[in-house]
Formats: C-alpha cells, sequence, structure tokens
C-alpha cells in the first residue's frame, strides 16, 4: 500500500483494544481519529505490562513513518481491519529498541 492511501497512522496504549477500536470506529472519541477518521486497527502488540506498553508507545511515536509503514506491513501486508480478528491471548512481546528489519 502506498502512503498516499493512509495519510495519517496513529498509535496508543490501551488495556482494552478491542473496545477501544470500537470507539474509533464509532466516532465516540473525539480528537485525532476521529479528525482523521482513522477507524482501521491494521498493527497492534500485545505487553507484558502496561509499563512495557508506555514504553513501546513511545519508541514508535518518534519512528519515521516509512519504518511504521514496514512494521504495519510485515503483519499486515494488506492493511486489513484486524478488529474483529484481535487475538486477545497473542503471545507477549519483549519491548524493542528500533524497527524492524525487512524480510525477504
Amino acid at each position: 500500500m502506498s502512503q498516499e492511501k493512509h495519510p495519517a497512522v496513529y498509535n496508543g496504549v490501551t488495556s482494552a483494544l478491542w473496545s477501544r477500536v470500537w470507539d474509533h470506529k464509532n466516532g465516540t472519541t473525539p480528537g485525532f481519529t476521529s479528525k482523521y477518521k482513522l477507524n482501521l486497527l491494521v498493527w497492534y502488540e500485545h505487553h507484558h505490562g502496561m509499563l512495557d506498553a508506555i514504553k513501546r508507545e513511545k519508541q514508535l511515536k518518534v519512528w519515521k513513518r516509512d519504518w511504521k509503514f514496514r512494521q504495519i506491513e510485515q503483519m499486515n501486508p494488506d492493511w486489513l481491519d484486524l478488529h474483529d480478528a484481535i487475538d486477545a491471548t497473542a503471545t507477549l512481546v519483549e519491548p524493542k529498541a528500533g524497527p524492524l528489519p525487512l524480510q525477504g
């Protein structure tokens, strides 16, 4: 997918991912996601605790745009909406320092 098709990318932290995305999809949460009509979940990570998740969020916020797109496309190359496929029991991930290398 080209960056032109996705003018904005949002990342955040929540302890209730399915519900948080539902709020964004239904416009019940004012702010950045409502303004830019961001309502697709195209990538997510599970973390061991909120402190790890917040640390990772801060890392992602300073990433260059193409790094974020690479991260998304490694997990979800077609940018499909993952909301209804959220795996609440997914393997937790360790904190990461930067973008993943391209595979292949």
